[in-house]
């Protein structure tokens, strides 16, 4: 986030006495903000129901737990911070229906997502772009689908951009300034973020990392970096109170043990290999995603902090942000499960988070360079590129093909090679490439704000490919029969995948567990009964000593079955 990213500028000549900011700005980034929201909405408003599971289901009940609903038991999961959960709860005090909470969670997400506009024009300007220009790369590069597409969707992905650009903007005011209260601001960024995701475990190393670098010059930046410090530390114990909180309601029997896989990649050959070409996925999928705006911006961070002559503020926020990125693209390949899907070796969602500040500090780049250096610095953003897209193809190999796809993997990859159903990494690279070149063009012979319009163009097209285009909105049908009363309980053996889908929608209670095959009746004030229903079993059949009266009813989440076994009596009994 510094001017050193770029040459500096030819002089202009002095500007005639007035305000040092127009009055219209304020209004100017109001209504882009409003617009950015708006934006967004329009995009998710067909969406009612968790589809992401069990990442959404786990982030919802987390909210609704601290909103002092029901929780769950999503033991065995992987597990969902309470951060991100902490800025629904807004959405379960006003109402209890599952459609109604689940758009009020989308408009919360667009709203926070619209603040990476302000934010956004706030490091353009860093960047050393004109109001002029700062304003329409900074609207643009907002809509990103990087930025845009996990919106739509209760996942802490919705949130992390706006808080990791904060955090570098903070951060970047402290290291220039010396403040405490700038040290304070970033510091309390930095430790909410740890309580997000484990992601912001990393931003917090970087983050305490930089805070130790600045108080070794003086004492005022000591004092400053001290002030930040503790309030670094407080943060981190207030989230990690909150996460021992949801730990212990939601889930009681324990949780995936990343940390155990994490730890037998870091310790092997063959888990280094796997971290890190899973790392070199995410730095090919992160320029891909970004229309080639993060490989230019990549390589202007790593000059900066290569450049002898760089100013010390810049060579630190340099080191930070490759750092964090670097770091994070490491950790979170070492700890991801093998789940033999093609997202295993090229993956989008854990560096989404720095994709709005590489993506600005390209596109300033190529805009404010003269024609040879700009055109060095496109070329060298293709030789990275390429070189990722080379490492992941060397190391996966046929995995690419015989591994399972899923497009939600791949929202800008699907849009660019025009496929839903498949990996095309080098027409996928080569058309991020020709996009890159063409904003090249336009920055050279036009401005930068004619190239913002081309992002723009292109971001709303691979929306409206990725999410569909706007379709009338169709509230979910209650996946139980009866009214919203009673307990429930799943039997044993039904599938994960079928009882975590219900856990949300059943607002009421908690889901409890029985065991059907045990020839008892459930416990007084259960219900419904929910059993496996195997192909071709009739509803009738799939709970043999469910108890005189009660009725099945079919459903089916995916490819898996189930019945619902309701007593008709319980109509009208209490919540």
């Amino acid at each position: 986030m510094s001017l050193a990213l770029l040459p500096p500028r030819r002089q202009a000549p002095p500007a005639p006495p007035g305000p040092r900011r127009p009055r219209a700005l304020p209004w100017l980034l109001a209504a882009g903000v409003l617009a950015q929201a708006a934006v967004r909405l329009w995009f998710a408003w067909s969406r009612t129901a968790p589809a992401a599971n069990p990442d959404e289901t786990g982030y919802l009940l987390a909210a609704r737990l601290l909103a002092g609903g029901p929780g769950g038991d999503l033991s065995g999961n992987t597990f969902y911070q309470g951060g991100y959960p902490l800025l629904l709860t807004p959405a379960f005090w006003f109402s209890h229906t599952p459609a109604t909470v689940y758009t009020t969670v989308i408009a919360i997400n667009a709203v926070l997502g619209a603040a990476l506009f302000p934010l956004g024009y706030a490091a353009a300007r860093r960047l050393g772009l004109a109001r002029r220009s700062a304003l329409p790369l900074a609207f643009t590069a907002a809509l990103l689908p990087a930025t845009t597409f996990f919106g739509a969707f209760a996942l802490a992905d919705a949130v992390l951009p706006t808080l990791v650009l904060a955090w570098l903007l903070a951060l970047d005011r402290f290291v220039r300034n010396g403040r405490a209260g700038d040290a304070v601001l970033a510091s309390l960024v930095a430790s909410f973020t740890t309580a997000v995701h484990t992601r912001g475990t990393i931003l917090l190393a970087v983050h305490a990392a930089a805070l130790v670098v600045m108080a070794l010059p003086g004492r005022r930046k000591a004092r400053a970096a001290l002030a930040g410090g503790a309030a670094a530390l407080a943060g981190y114990a207030a989230g990690a109170a909150l996460n021992a909180h949801i730990r212990a309601e939601l889930y009681p029997r324990g949780t995936r043990d990343l940390a155990g896989i994490l730890t037998s990649r870091l310790t092997t050959v063959p888990g280094q290999e796997w971290a890190l070409s899973g790392a070199a996925g995410q730095l090919w999928y992160l320029i891909v995603s970004t229309w080639g705006l993060a490989g230019a911006g990549l390589v202007a961070v790593a000059a900066v902090l290569a450049r002898r002559r760089t100013p010390a503020a810049d060579r630190i926020m340099a080191g930070v942000l490759l750092a964090a990125t670097c770091g994070i693209a490491y950790a979170s390949s070492a700890a991801l499960p093998d789940e033999h899907r093609v997202g295993n070796f090229a993956y989008g969602r854990y560096l989404a988070c720095v994709a709005l500040a590489y993506a600005l500090a390209g596109a300033a780049a190529l805009g404010r360079l003269t024609a040879g250096p700009a055109v060095r610095e496109a070329a060298a953003s293709a030789l990275l590129l390429e070189g990722a897209a080379l490492w992941v193809t060397a190391y996966a190999g046929e995995r690419l093909r015989t591994h399972a796809f899923i497009g939600f993997d791949f929202p800008e990859v699907t849009f660019l090679t025009a496929d839903r159903g498949a990996l095309h990494l080098h027409e996928a690279t080569f058309a991020a490439l020709a996009l890159l070149g063409g904003l090249l063009v336009l920055t050279r012979l036009k401005t930068t704000a004619s190239a913002a319009v081309a992002i723009a163009g292109v971001n709303l097209a691979a929306l409206t490919f990725a999410m569909g285009p706007h379709t009338r909105r169709v509230p979910a049908e209650p996946p139980l029969p009866g009214p919203a009363s009673g307990g429930v309980v799943t039997d044993a053996s039904l599938n994960w995948a079928v009882r975590t889908a219900l856990m949300y929608p059943v607002w009421w209670t908690r889901l409890g567990t029985f065991d059907a095959s045990a020839g008892g009746p459930p416990a007084p004030g259960v219900c419904t009964v929910v059993v496996p229903l195997p192909d071709g079993t009739p509803p009738e059949a799939s709970w043999p000593a469910h108890p005189a009266g009660w009725r099945p009813h079919a459903g089916r989440f995916w490819s898996v079955s189930w019945a619902a076994w309701h007593d008709p009596s319980c109509a009208g009994a209490g919540q």
